[in-house]
C-alpha cells in the first residue's frame, strides 16, 4: 500500500472518536428540535445525530443557542422523533478533499455518490474559510482559452477572473457550463450542482459533462429534494475542495449551478433562525453570504494557484435587478446574460452580447483585438437598434451607413457567437477579422 494512502487511513483513524457529549430532545417540531444538555459545550454550525427510539437517524445542525437549550434543524423530516431521544454532538464537521477525488461525484459530507469506495485526504478544511489576503493577492492573469469563439474574443476569460452567469431555466445554462468544464484551460474543474432535480445528475455527468469533461473533474451534488442545511454545505464543500487543489498550486475551474439555490437554501435557514425578510423575502444576511463565498475564488498569493470561477444565477422573468443577481453582478469581473428570445430562434448558447460584460477588458486584449471588438459591439448594437423597422419594412436601405453594413454582416456575426472554436484564440480573432471585413467600416 502507497504511503499517501496509510496516511489517509491513519487520518480516518485519528478522527474516530471514543466519547461523545449526549443530549436529550425536549421539544419536536416540523423540522426543528429542541434539544437539552448541550448548550455547555456545542457551538454555533455544530452537526448533531439524532437517534430515535423507533430506530431513525438523522443528522441536524445547531441553529440558536440559548442558555439552557439548543434549536437544532434537521436535515430531514422529523417523523419517528420523540421526547428524549439521544442526541449525540460531532462537533464542526469539515471536509477532507483528496487528489483521489478527480472524476468523482461526492456529496456535500465528502461521501461518494457514485457507488464506489472514497478515501478522505489527510486534513479537514474549514467549511467557511477565509479568502486569500486581500494585499497579498496575485493580478489578473493571462486569457485562457475557451473552446468558444465568443469566449475567446468578445468576452475574453483570463485566469482568476470571477463571471457570473445570468439565466432563465431551459435556455442552455447546463450546456454552456459544460462546454466551460470541457473546453477552458485549467488543471482541473470543481463542479457544484446545488439543488438539481435528481434526475438530472447522471444525465449532466454523462451526456452533458461526458468522459472527456468528468475526466479532470470533481462533482459536488446536493439534490433539489435535500434540506436547506445540504444545499448550502454544497456550495461550501465544493469551494474547499477548489482551494484544496488551488493551495497545490494548481489552476482550478470551479463552476456553480447555482448560486440562486445556494441563496434560496440560506434563506430557508435564515428565517427558521429568526431573522426577518426584508430583501424580496431575502434575510439581510444574504448579501454577506454570497459576496464572501465569491471572494474566496479569484486570484491566489504568491505561491498557490488561482480560481477561475463561473457562478450562474437564475433569473426569473429576465430580471437582473432580482436581489440574488443584483448582489453577485457588483462583486464579480464580468456578467454573461443569456435571453430566451436568442434560445427561441435556435441559437444556442443563447448569450446576448450588449448586455453582457467581461471587465478584463481592455486589458485581456490588444490594441488590434479591442478595436475589433468595439467594431462587433458597435455593428451588433446598430442591428438591435433597426431591427424592428427593418421587420416591419419601415427600413430603406442606404438611410444609415452603419446599419446597412450591420444588417451585411449580422447573420455570420450573430453566428459566431455561438460557434466552438476547435483551433485557438489567434485563429477566433481571423475568423471575427473576416467577417468584419464584410462590413467595409473602419474598426474604431
Amino acid at each position: 500500500m502507497a504511503l499517501t494512502e496509510l496516511a489517509r487511513l491513519s487520518a480516518s483513524l485519528d478522527d474516530i472518536r471514543l466519547t461523545h457529549v449526549v443530549g436529550r430532545i425536549s421539544r419536536v417540531g416540523q423540522n426543528m428540535l429542541e434539544v437539552r444538555g448541550l448548550s455547555h459545550c456545542a457551538t454555533l454550525g455544530d452537526r448533531v445525530e439524532v437517534r430515535g427510539a423507533s430506530g431513525t437517524v438523522i443528522g441536524a445542525e445547531v441553529l440558536i443557542l440559548t442558555q439552557g437549550a439548543l434549536q437544532l434543524l434537521t436535515d430531514e423530516p422529523t417523523d419517528g422523533i420523540a421526547i428524549h431521544d439521544r442526541v449525540t454532538l460531532l462537533g464542526a464537521v469539515g471536509i477532507a478533499p483528496d487528489d483521489s477525488w478527480i472524476g468523482r461525484i461526492i456529496d456535500p459530507f465528502g461521501q461518494p455518490l457514485d457507488g464506489k469506495p472514497l478515501l478522505a485526504g489527510q486534513c479537514a478544511r474549514k467549511l467557511r474559510a477565509s479568502p486569500p489576503a486581500a494585499a497579498r493577492r496575485n493580478r489578473l492573469g493571462a486569457r485562457l482559452e475557451t473552446g468558444l469563439c465568443g469566449f475567446n474574443t468578445l468576452l475574453p476569460l483570463v485566469r482568476g477572473q470571477r463571471i457570473g452567469l445570468f439565466a432563465g431555466s431551459g435556455v442552455g445554462k447546463s450546456s454552456l457550463l459544460a462546454k466551460f468544464a470541457k473546453g477552458v484551460a485549467a488543471d482541473v474543474a470543481v463542479i457544484a450542482l446545488i439543488g438539481e432535480r435528481g434526475r438530472e445528475l447522471r444525465e449532466f455527468v454523462e451526456n452533458v459533462l461526458g468522459p472527456e469533461g468528468m475526466a479532470r473533474s470533481v462533482v459536488i451534488a446536493a439534490t433539489s429534494d435535500q434540506s436547506p442545511l445540504v444545499r448550502r454545505r454544497c456550495a461550501w464543500a465544493a469551494m474547499c475542495v477548489a482551494e484544496h487543489f488551488r493551495d497545490q498550486g494548481q489552476h482550478v475551474l470551479f463552476l456553480a449551478d447555482s448560486i440562486t439555490r445556494f441563496a434560496e437554501a440560506h434563506r430557508e435557514i435564515a428565517l427558521a433562525g429568526g431573522e426577518a425578510a426584508s430583501l424580496r423575502g431575502f434575510p439581510p444576511s444574504t448579501s454577506h453570504q454570497i459576496m464572501s463565498l465569491a471572494e474566496r475564488a479569484g486570484p491566489g498569493t504568491e505561491g498557490t494557484g488561482d480560481i477561475t470561477a463561473v457562478f450562474s444565477v437564475l433569473v426569473p422573468g429576465s430580471d437582473m435587478e432580482e436581489p440574488v443577481a443584483d448582489i453577485l453582478r457588483g462583486v464579480l469581473d464580468g456578467h454573461v446574460v443569456m435571453d430566451r428570445k436568442i434560445a427561441e430562434r435556435g441559437r444556442y448558447p443563447a448569450i446576448d452580447l450588449l448586455r453582457s460584460v467581461s471587465r478584463a477588458l481592455p486589458a485581456a486584449a490588444n490594441a488590434e483585438e479591442n478595436a475589433m471588438i468595439q467594431m462587433a459591439r458597435r455593428l451588433l448594437g446598430a442591428y438591435d437598434r433597426a431591427e424592428m423597422m427593418v421587420q416591419a419594412g419601415l427600413y430603406t436601405a442606404g438611410s444609415d451607413p452603419e446599419v446597412d453594413a450591420a444588417l451585411r454582416i449580422w447573420p455570420a456575426l450573430d453566428g459566431f457567437i455561438a460557434e466552438d472554436e476547435p483551433d485557438n484564440t489567434a485563429a477566433s480573432f481571423r475568423r471575427l477579422h473576416s467577417i468584419l471585413a464584410r462590413a467595409n467600416l473602419r474598426p474604431g
